[in-house]
C-alpha cells in the first residue's frame, strides 16, 4: 500500500530542506576548504592511493567534513521528522524530576544490566517488563532521570505508549549499554505516568548498513546485531527496528523504505538547484505555468498545486493576497512556509 499523498509531500519537504541547507554548504573551491595541517600532513602516506579519486588532500578533508555535515542533518533532522510525519508521534523531552520511579525498580535494572554484562542473563524484553513492572509497587518513589523520545505516541484507543530512540550511526559497546540503561530507566518511569497501558520502547535503525548495495532496503537482523558491538549481549531483536521493518512500523504500511528512497531520488538529481529557483521564483507561475506545474508534480508538492488550482478560478484577488502569492514557496534555508500557505488559503476562501 502506498503512502497517501500529504504523507509524501511532508518527506519531499525534508528532502529540499535538507539539499538546500547542504548546497549551501558544499566546499565549491579549494580556497574555501579549512586548515587542516595535521590531516594534510598523514595523507602524504598515501598519496598514490588518492591520486586517482582526489586531486588536493586538503579537497578530501573538505568533503568529508561536509559529508559529517549531511550525516548530522539525517540523523538530527531528516529521520526524526519524516518518523513523526509517518507515524503522527513527537519528540517529548521528560525533565528531571517530571517523572517518578521505585528504589525496587533502579534494584531490578542495575540486576538486569548487571546480569546482562557478566553473560547470567540474555536480553528479554518481556521479562524485563515484568520485573520493572512488579517493582513499580514496591519500595520508595523518587525522581526520574531525565530522558528524550525521538518518537512518542500515546495510543488511549490501544492502551499503550510507543517510544522510539532513533540511531542513525553504529553505536559503540558503551553506548549500547548506555541506551539500553536508558531504556529500561524511561520504561520504569513511563509505567508510573501511564499505569493501565503497555510501554513499548524500541530502538530504532533506519537502514541496515550491512545490507548489499545493490539492495539499498535489505535487511539481516541477525547479522546486524552481530555487527553492533555488544548488541546481541544488551538488546532483544524484539526491542529493535531495523531499515524496512522501523519505516513500515512508523507509517503501519509496507514498502515505506522504497517510497521514501523514490522520492528522494526524484528530488535530489545535478539539476536540483536549477529547479528549486524555477519554484521559487513566482513569476514563473504565470509565465510557464504548465512546467511550473509539471515539476510541483513531479516533486509531489501538492499544497502549492491546489492553491495554482485555486488562485486561477477564484475571485478577483485582494492586494494582500496578491503579495502572499507572489513569495517563494520555502525560506531562504528550505523549509516550505505553511504559514504563507494558509494564509492564502485564508484569502481566497480555499478550505
Amino acid at each position: 500500500m502506498s503512502l497517501a499523498p500529504y504523507l509524501r509531500e511532508q518527506i519531499a519537504w525534508q528532502v529540499i530542506a535538507v539539499l538546500v541547507k547542504r548546497f549551501q554548504t558544499f566546499p565549491d573551491t579549494s580556497a574555501e576548504n579549512r586548515n587542516a595541517p595535521f590531516h594534510e600532513a598523514f595523507l602524504q602516506a598515501f598519496a598514490d592511493r588518492l591520486a586517482p579519486h582526489v586531486t588536493e588532500p586538503n579537497v578530501l578533508i573538505s568533503l568529508s567534513s561536509w559529508l559529517h555535515g549531511l550525516n548530522t542533518t539525517l540523523g538530527a533532522s531528516f529521520f526524526e521528522k519524516t518518523a513523526h510525519a509517518l507515524s503522527g508521534g513527537e519528540k517529548r523531552r521528560f525533565k528531571a524530576g517530571e517523572l517518578t520511579i521505585t528504589s525496587a525498580q533502579r534494584e531490578a535494572i542495575d540486576d538486569i544490566m548487571a546480569g546482562l554484562k557478566n553473560g547470567s542473563r540474555s536480553p528479554s524484553r518481556e521479562a524485563e517488563d515484568a520485573l520493572l513492572r512488579q517493582a513499580a509497587r514496591q519500595g520508595e518513589k523518587a525522581n526520574a532521570n531525565r530522558f528524550t523520545a525521538d518518537v512518542f505516541i500515546e495510543e488511549p484507543e490501544e492502551r499503550q505508549i510507543i517510544a522510539i530512540e532513533i540511531k542513525s550511526v553504529r553505536p559503540n559497546a558503551g553506548e549500547i549499554r548506555g541506551e539500553k540503561r536508558k531504556i529500561l530507566e524511561a520504561k520504569a518511569a513511563l509505567y508510573h505516568a501511564f499505569p493501565e497501558y503497555a510501554i513499548r520502547y524500541f530502538m530504532g535503525f533506519p537502514f541496515d548498513p550491512t545490507a548489499e548495495r545493490n539492495n539499498p532496503t535489505g535487511m539481516d537482523k541477525t547479522r546486524f546485531m552481530q555487527h553492533l558491538v555488544e548488541g546481541k549481549k544488551y538488546l532483544d531483536p524484539k526491542e529493535v527496528l531495523l531499515a524496512g521493518e522501523f519505516w513500515d512500523f512508523l507509517s503501519g504500511t509496507t514498502g515505506t523504505m522504497e517510497e521514501i528512497l523514490k522520492i528522494i531520488n526524484t528530488i535530489a538529481t545535478p539539476q536540483f538547484e536549477a529547479q528549486f529557483a524555477f519554484l521559487q521564483n513566482w513569476r514563473n507561475r504565470e509565465n510557464h505555468p504548465a512546467e511550473y506545474r509539471t515539476r510541483l508534480q513531479a516533486w509531489g508538492l501538492q499544497s502549492e498545486l491546489d492553491l495554482m488550482d485555486a488562485w486561477n478560478t477564484a475571485a478577483p484577488q485582494t492586494k494582500i493576497a496578491k503579495r502572499l502569492w507572489r513569495q517563494s514557496p520555502f525560506d531562504p534555508k528550505g523549509r516550505y512556509r505553511l504559514e504563507r500557505e494558509r494564509a492564502i488559503r485564508n484569502a481566497i476562501s480555499l478550505r
